[in-house]
């Protein structure tokens, strides 16, 4: 049996966490420079470059400024709460404010149009993740700033002199491409001021927590079909529709016209190529990918309906959305497997006897995997929503630190450092089960997975002690939902800083995937300051035909013993 790894978390990374939880008890504004020293000190494996004292880190500013939004430049005071009525009670009415978003990280943010910005925040993983991110962000933007004033920069869409100054033409690149399509504007911003910033914390109970993830559950509930069991599984908002609903592939042309028309990320060469070579599943990996983009194209009325029409498309064939349940940004998916037609379903999910699916009373959740502690009080919602749990399928994004970007990690062990606990469970998913899938990546199973606090919160030597204990994986969800999975399989609490063993539960299947997006001993093939985009999407959908084959198996063999 596995025993116990080493302690968690570095003195350094205690300090740090100590050091801004204790700050943010207070009940007024505390400003992000006192979290500095501790951010520094920390020596974060997301922010090597943090002590030194004038040369930017722009892999760090790359990956801070693509997880907060565009207004962030005019930002001064960042206020987090759990809900509508926490923000008024406090005098913030964010109801009325501008709803933005950022390009790396799911997170409800409302704007006052001025310097205020207000963040909902669903556990205690947002705070973790806010605070390294903003006070990395303060950090870099104030050294690139002193770079430009000592330059004396006065022209910033002068490409040749901020590549004087800023250390050659591939660090412009990655600042513009950080900064986004209003890097001029921004580049203005900073040459004039500096950052200076306060966060506020309105509320942090645990109490919250869950009222917000009922709030989510009662929002969903009533598209459940009562009585029904139900297969839980936690992936994104795309991969099950597209494979379930088929509406990509029966507008296969309109969409092949629409990559010609506007070569969205030049993958019309890439689609004809795959055609030419027969490779049908990277063609339809490419028609799905490029689904986003089609509804999106700019354009007059009758584009601009498509979303409409995928939503009605999906609809009929058994797959009923539901955006933002309860105003929290964790979209949820119910799909009846009764209403499936083996003629909408990709083929490469088709198992045999898949004609029976419509004699199935089974139910699938799907959401949009939540971040961090958010997914132990969704699974909690979901579990005390139902009366029959049949399984529990984990599928998201994941650090490696031996495999590549693209590859597949399917693991049986899980140390969560929110719990301290180290969960042994019997994955239900193998290599063999999605390698079938893959052409270009590797898939590891019998792995060890790390469940993180945040991707700032961890420092070489952190990662070296796991490393030699044989945890390969890091990742931020995993832990917390085996937490929920045991309190929904025992008759107690999830223990703390024990060796917890899920093997022999049979209340309901387990299944944890994750697909590597970033490979942190590896500069070269780190994708820390961009999204997988394009490149992974044979990983993803490897992943998500794997979960809906075990599924649809599963289901079939109950029919078959009844």
């Amino acid at each position: 049996m596995d025993r116990q790894p080493p302690r968690a978390t570095s003195d350094e990374i205690d300090l740090y966490i100590r050091t801004y939880y204790s700050l943010l008890r207070s009940s007024g504004d505390v400003r992000v420079r006192a979290f500095e020293e501790a951010h520094l000190y920390s020596r974060s494996s997301l922010h090597l470059g943090a002590e030194h004292a004038t040369e930017p880190d722009l892999a760090a500013f790359a990956y801070s400024a693509g997880r907060l939004p565009d207004c962030m430049p005019r930002i001064r005071h960042i206020v987090l709460g759990q809900s509508l009525a926490q923000f008024e009670a406090a005098g913030y009415m964010v109801d009325r404010w501008q709803s933005v978003k950022t390009r790396g990280r799911r997170r409800p943010l409302r704007w006052d149009g001025g310097d205020t910005l207000a963040a909902f925040v669903a556990s205690a993983s947002d705070i973790d993740d806010l605070v390294p991110i903003l006070t990395s962000y303060q950090i870099e933007w104030n050294k690139l700033r002193d770079r430009l004033v000592a330059a004396k920069i006065s022209d910033v869409t002068d490409d040749e002199a901020l590549s004087a100054a800023l250390g050659g033409a591939e660090a412009v690149l990655r600042l513009r491409g950080a900064l986004g399509p209003r890097s001029n504007d921004i580049l203005g911003d900073m040459t004039a001021h500096d950052c200076d910033l306060f966060l506020r914390l309105l509320d942090g109970s645990f109490r919250e927590y869950q009222r917000s993830a009922q709030r989510w559950w009662h929002a969903i509930a009533p598209a459940v079909p009562p009585n029904r069991p139900v297969y839980f599984i936690s992936s994104n908002s795309h991969s099950l529709a597209n494979l379930l609903g088929g509406y990509a592939r029966r507008h296969r042309e309109e969409i092949v016209a629409f990559l010609h028309r506007r070569n969205f990320e030049d993958l019309a060469p890439r689609y004809d190529e795959a055609l030419a070579k027969g490779d049908q599943s990277l063609a339809t990996n490419i028609l799905y990918y490029s689904l986003r983009a089609f509804i999106h194209e700019p354009g007059g009325d009758a584009i601009n309906g498509r979303m409409q029409q995928v939503q009605e498309s999906d609809a009929s064939a058994g797959i009923r959305a539901i955006a933002s349940p309860g105003k929290i940004d964790v979209d949820a998916q119910v799909i009846e497997l009764s209403m499936l037609h083996p003629d909408n379903l990709d083929p490469r999910v088709h198992v045999p006897g898949i004609e029976r699916l419509n004699e199935s009373p089974a139910v699938l959740i799907n959401i949009d995997y939540p971040l961090g502690m958010a997914a132990y009080h969704h699974l909690t919602s979901v579990a005390l929503g139902v009366e029959d749990l049949r399984g529990v399928y984990i599928m998201g994004k994941a650090a490696t630190l031996n495999g590549r970007v693209g590859d597949v990690m399917i693991s049986k062990v899980n140390h969560d450092e929110h719990s301290s606990n180290t969960y042994l469970f019997r994955n239900s998913l193998t290599a063999g089960d999605v390698q079938p899938f893959m052409r270009h990546g590797t898939v590891l199973d019998n792995q060890k997975a790390l469940t993180v606090r945040s991707a700032f919160l961890q420092n070489r030597e952190y990662m070296d002690v796991f490393y030699r204990e044989g945890y390969t994986v890091m990742e931020m969800e995993a832990g917390p939902y085996l937490a929920a999975a045991y309190e929904t399989a025992e008759p107690r609490r999830h223990p703390q800083n024990q060796l917890v063993s899920l093997v022999d539960q049979s209340s309901f299947e387990l299944g944890v995937i994750h697909y590597a997006s970033d490979t942190p001993y590896s500069r070269r093939q780190s994708l820390l300051s961009k999204s997988m985009s394009y490149f992974g999407m044979e990983s993803t959908y490897g992943c998500a035909i794997a979960i809906a084959r075990r599924i649809f198996a599963s289901e079939l063999s109950r029919l078959d013993d009844h």
